[in-house]
């Protein structure tokens, strides 16, 4: 007999596994997202807060000066903060994520106790018990006693720092950051307010000629008792100052003086507290003006609390995330994917402040925008998954950063290639933008003006001379290849190639008949440089023979190689995903192609965290009767080089491309050949999928992809709306349009 205390018990836990169950059950997306995943493993993520494609972001900064010399210092160069490192200096207000190359990362908040010091690795401080999730970030500074707290609307982070008894400071020191531009100006406006700008721009070593300057507003929550301005140097000009002493060669000035410009400079405010106290900090930000930094400060945040925006932020994260529902699969499966998928809405970012200004190309004149101008094209990257994704699951967005870019082909001539805060950088190589217009109008998303940007794409796949984003055109065109005389000859021909596809499927959309027949030739012209000895492509000097001495294995592991870029002659074999089978013709059939495509793996030459092979996991699915290799493939990759820890990323995010090859890998679809709306089919590694389409663009609600387990796990039959697809591949119209694509495993 069970006592009745016994059944009290049983009831007790049966209702708190019940809870347990809807609780998890109702478990938000935002959520599940682990912003410290990607901060290891040069995965060049942060873990502070921003606002889905924020301006403004926060991130701990912890890659200035060492306490141990066994800290590595070779992730520096590309963000503000490595997990293993254990030495913080500040917390910078505007930050890239994923990224291979330096900018950004400054105007830095640091919280200290005791006499205002501001050499900053004497200020800095070991840390302890951080807290990252989706729109807060949070830190205690074990030197201080201090706790840090961190949220951020979209153009202004905020700040939160608990302060023992005694004196407190807040610095802000504009000379720290990852580059080394010169030139910055702080104005304490008062003793709540200060104002200023940090010149940043040198992104991949470009010239100091290219700097331009992030604007700034700081308001604090109190007044200082104390407050004053710094700058290291041997001399000072300025106006006379009461000086407060001397620290090293940094010359701190009191109330008296008020505004200083310089390379290495700062502001302090510091407050005597008789107890605990908080003080909150919000700083706006702008690329145009300190007028607009304070209007979007002020019209943003207001009087809002710090409890306030965390509020707003997260649950517009929440609703961004929501567009792809999971369910099923294990607890850290939906905190990789929703991370994932948190990365991808960082990059590209907003760049006009709320009155619609931001800075033109070239930063020569101010321009005004009633929708979102977006910075930030990574787009060697990114026209791979990361903006097929957008167009898919965001296509309002992807709208606006077409429009986005055709506004810098109006201000610049032309379209971009690699642009960041209205700079062009011209790194990397091909001309990726069209791809990316291209894979979205034939989508669906054609409220932008097609015609502008079809004869955009024309400038840039003609123009022979002077043309920044086709380098070697002349040459291509003559001989349907680049040749030694140009760095990257393989892999840029290959981007060119995979460009003029694109251009020739908008050029039949539009009824452009030669054209159509004139980009398809050139974008098979990699035919040229392919070695049927090695079944491999192979680059060639000016007079058409094969370079020697050949290692196809040199190039890997970013290391220097005559013909390719970022990769060698293995990583760049298929790098052809508009002509795949035209590839398998030339190398003799299926088989061979199969035997050569298996190579890569086997020989440990594929490469997860570079984009040139980053399809090659879906290749099988041209083989008839080998599609269960993409299955297994994608599914090892996915769980031996994403996981939810800080180096849960293969590498370099690339501002989402690592991390859309995720999002689409676990819904069991991939975008195979950019431009071309296909997607090709694998095992989805949740029970259910559904996607929230947005009907100004799709016609449907929502698609949702199922799928049914049974033993093994190959894959035995898709259904499209119940009915046999027949098939490994899906255009994007059949996918949108249609009510459920189930994949049933054997």
């Amino acid at each position: 007999m069970i006592s009745n205390k016994s059944r009290t018990i049983q009831a007790a836990c049966f209702l708190s596994m019940l809870f347990f169950s809807i609780s998890t059950f109702a478990q938000q997306p935002a959520e599940f997202v682990n912003p410290l995943i990607g901060t290891s493993n040069y995965g060049a993520t942060f873990p502070g807060p921003i606002a889905p494609r924020g301006m403004a972001s926060i991130s701990p900064f912890n890659v200035a000066g060492r306490q141990n010399p066994l800290e590595k210092d070779s992730q520096w160069l590309s963000n503000p903060y490595v997990n293993e490192n254990t030495f913080l200096t500040g917390f910078s207000q505007v930050n890239l994520s994923g990224v291979g190359c330096p900018d950004l990362g400054v105007i830095m908040l640091m919280p200290t106790t005791g006499a205002v010091e501001t050499n900053h690795l004497k200020y800095g401080s070991t840390y302890s018990k951080e807290v990252a999730k989706t729109a807060y970030y949070s830190v205690d500074l074990d030197k201080y006693n201090v706790k840090g707290e961190f949220t951020a609307s979209k153009r202004v982070g905020v700040s939160r720092f608990t302060f023992p008894k005694g004196q407190s400071n807040i610095l802000l020191n504009l000379g720290l950051g990852l580059t080394n531009e010169e030139g910055a100006m702080v104005k304490v406006v008062s003793s709540t307010e200060i104002e200023g700008m940090r010149s940043v721009g040198s992104f991949c070593y470009n010239s100091p000629e290219d700097a331009y300057p992030v604007y700034f507003v700081a308001k604090f929550s109190r007044p200082a008792d104390h407050f004053g301005v710094w700058k290291n140097t041997t001399k000072y000009n300025g106006v006379e100052a009461q000086w407060m002493g001397y620290n090293g060669k940094t010359r701190i000035m009191k109330n008296t003086i008020k505004t200083v410009v310089g390379d290495s400079i700062g502001t302090y405010f510091s407050y005597n507290f008789d107890k605990k106290e908080t003080v909150e900090v919000k700083i706006g930000i702008s690329y145009v003006s300190i007028e607009n930094a304070r209007e979007n400060l002020e019209k943003e945040t207001g009087y809002k609390s710090f409890d306030d925006v965390y509020k707003e932020t997260f649950n517009e994260w929440n609703e961004e995330l929501s567009k792809i529902l999971v369910e099923g699969g294990s607890y850290q499966d939906k905190v990789i994917f929703y991370t994932a998928l948190y990365h991808t809405l960082i990059h590209p970012n907003t760049l006009n402040d709320l009155n619609g200004e931001y800075p033109k190309i070239k930063r020569t004149r101010i321009g005004r925008t009633y929708d979102t101008r977006y910075t930030v094209f990574s787009l060697w990257d990114t026209y791979r998954n990361m903006h097929p994704l957008t167009s898919l699951v965001y296509p309002k967005q992807q709208s606006d950063m077409i429009k986005s870019m055709l506004e810098m082909y109006d201000e610049n001539g032309w379209l971009p290639k690699w642009e960041l805060n209205s700079t062009e950088t011209f790194t990397m190589v091909g001309d990726p933008a069209s791809i990316v217009i291209v894979d979205a109008c034939l989508k669906g998303i054609q409220d932008f003006d097609i015609y502008k940007a079809y004869h955009a794409m024309l400038k840039s796949a003609d123009q022979i001379e002077e043309n920044p984003l086709r380098p070697g055109l002349k040459e291509y065109i003559q001989k349907g290849y680049l040749s030694t005389n140009y760095k990257g000859s393989v892999s840029t021909t290959e981007e060119y190639n995979t460009s003029d596809y694109a251009i020739s499927l908008l050029a039949k959309a539009l009824g452009e008949k030669e054209d159509f027949k004139r980009f398809s030739k050139r974008s098979l012209s990699y035919q040229k440089l392919y070695d049927k000895d090695l079944k491999l492509l192979r680059p060639r000097t000016p007079d058409g023979k094969w370079y020697e001495p050949f290692d196809p294995n040199a190039g890997a592991n970013f290391q220097e190689n005559v013909g390719f870029i970022e990769g060698n002659a293995w990583q760049y074999a298929f790098m052809v995903p508009h002509d795949i089978r035209g590839l398998m013709k030339l190398m003799g059939g299926d088989k061979v192609f199969s035997e050569q495509l298996q190579k890569v793996f086997d020989t440990k030459q594929f490469d997860m965290a570079n984009e040139p092979d980053i399809a090659y996991p879906y290749l099988f699915n041209y083989v008839k009767g080998e599609e269960w290799k993409s299955q297994e493939m994608v599914k090892k990759l996915v769980r031996e080089y994403f996981k939810n820890e800080p180096k849960g990323l293969p590498g370099n995010d690339d501002t989402g491309t690592m991390s859309a090859w995720l999002v689409y890998s676990m819904m069991g679809i991939y975008p195979i050949s950019p431009g071309d709306p296909i997607y090709t089919i694998t095992t989805p590694m949740f029970d259910k999928v559904t996607i929230k389409l947005d009907s100004r663009y799709y016609k449907k609600d929502n698609i949702v992809i199922e799928r049914e387990v049974n033993t093994d796990g190959k894959i035995r039959e898709i259904q499209i709306n119940g009915k046999p697809l027949n098939s490994f591949f899906i255009s994007h119209d059949s996918f949108v349009n249609a009510t459920t694509l189930k994949v049933i495993q054997n």
